[in-house]
């Protein structure tokens, strides 16, 4: 090889790191502040709170108890598959997120605030519908009120009405709290992401949260 041809190697090499930099610092998401994140609505609790131990069902037949929470991050969103838009918003941006960041990010899940309807079946096809590893979580409604009192999710029922201002005994929604869940590797509650959600939102918060845990 001739001094030439080293010479355009080399600056061939020096181009190729370069664009390789560039491509890196263009498509990864940044780590970002705590106050960074707060302006994207992505809250972070001064001191994480420990989660008592819970009661529940995954929708796979399994029990699903505070040791499922631990090992690794964790976004959780309460909701319903009955839900006409708040839920399958969130939903959909939490899985493209997930899809986003690949198999060792964080585990998604749909916490049911309507047991009587959300079968174990029900939940499961709802909840893989948006990322295929997603769990729907379901249980008693007092062991489901009593997980969200400790996340700072509340919900109530609310029957629908007729035309005459009466209630429908056949149908209600289920109004609760839109936040994203976030729960740390220890199995604390961590913090939370404001709705509406975006996809990369969610990407730097799950990104940034690793990187200073």
């Amino acid at each position: 090889m001739t001094g030439l041809q080293k010479t355009v190697g080399l600056c061939l090499g020096f181009i190729a790191v370069v664009v390789g930099l560039f491509v890196y610092s263009v498509v990864r998401t940044p780590v970002l502040s705590e106050d960074q994140l707060r302006e994207q609505g992505v809250f972070v609790l001064p001191r994480p709170r420990e989660i008592s131990p819970i009661s529940l069902q995954a929708h796979t037949g399994e029990a699903f108890t505070l040791e499922d929470l631990q090992g690794r991050w964790t976004f959780a969103f309460f909701g319903f598959t009955n839900c006409p838009d708040i839920c399958p918003t969130t939903m959909a941006v939490m899985g493209q997120a997930r899809r986003g960041l690949g198999d060792d990010a964080f585990q998604g899940l749909l916490v049911t605030v309507d047991p009587e309807r959300d079968t174990a079946e029900v939940l499961g096809n709802y909840a893989t519908t948006f990322a295929p590893d997603f769990l729907g979580v379901t249980g008693g409604l007092q062991a489901i009120a009593g997980f969200g009192e400790q996340v700072n999710v509340a919900f109530a029922k609310v029957p629908l009405m007729k035309e005459d201002g009466s209630p429908d005994p056949n149908g209600y929604l289920v109004d609760h709290s839109a936040n994203i869940v976030i729960i740390n590797p220890r199995g604390h509650y961590h913090g939370f992401i404001k709705y509406p959600q975006q996809a990369d939102t969610i990407k730097a918060a799950f990104q940034s949260l690793s990187a200073n845990f």
